[in-house]
């Protein structure tokens, strides 16, 4: 394994501790435990805990940005379509080690700079690809973005929610939902 690999490990490792244990919870000594090897390995990556948080945003937000691109990339297919791909992807298929992570570096943006600025870039990069999807239905710009913004509150919103229907009903739900923000007209 290269050091570039044997970084990514770290990182991946810090991350998959940030969702348990949120960014506290992300220290050296634990990190090196969970991995089997000793805080020695981790100084040769990196010069210090706040240089693996570095990393953590950094992989995380180029992560997510390019998630999102790709997500909403039209490849041949219309912006509804691709609307609705996003749709189903976020609403029916609950990532609960995602969303951890999501809601842990949210968190930690809450009292840190640059977690903040890597949130910010992550948001506006999901509203700006998203907008331009709804552009392509057909919307104007303020509309587009209008409603770019109640899809993400949408898709954020409904993985918090814990509906006490069955996994059908929840299901049937977020796809009466999901018409309204894919299937409307623009007005």
């Amino acid at each position: 394994m290269n050091s570039d690999a044997k970084r990514d490990v770290w990182i991946e490792a810090g991350l998959a501790e940030m969702a348990r244990h949120g960014i506290d919870g992300v220290r050296v000594e634990v990190l090196a435990k969970n991995l089997g090897v000793t805080k020695g390995g981790f100084y040769r990556r990196f010069r210090d805990r706040a240089a693996l948080l570095e990393g953590i945003l950094g992989t995380w937000s180029a992560g997510r940005i390019a998630s999102i691109e790709k997500q909403t990339s039209l490849d041949g297919a219309t912006a509804r379509d691709r609307l609705r791909a996003v749709v189903q992807l976020y609403a029916e298929r609950m990532n609960t080690a995602g969303m951890a992570v999501e809601l842990a570096i949210r968190q930690w943006a809450r009292s840190d700079e640059a977690a903040a600025a890597a949130v910010a870039s992550v948001d506006a990069a999901r509203l700006k690809n998203v907008a331009h999807l709804y552009r392509a239905t057909g919307m104007a710009p303020e509309q587009a973005d209008a409603q770019a913004f109640l899809f993400y509150c949408f898709i954020f919103g409904q993985s918090l929610l814990f509906l006490e229907r069955g996994p059908r009903k929840r299901t049937q739900l977020i796809a009466k939902a999901a018409e309204k923000l894919v299937d409307d007209e623009p007005s």
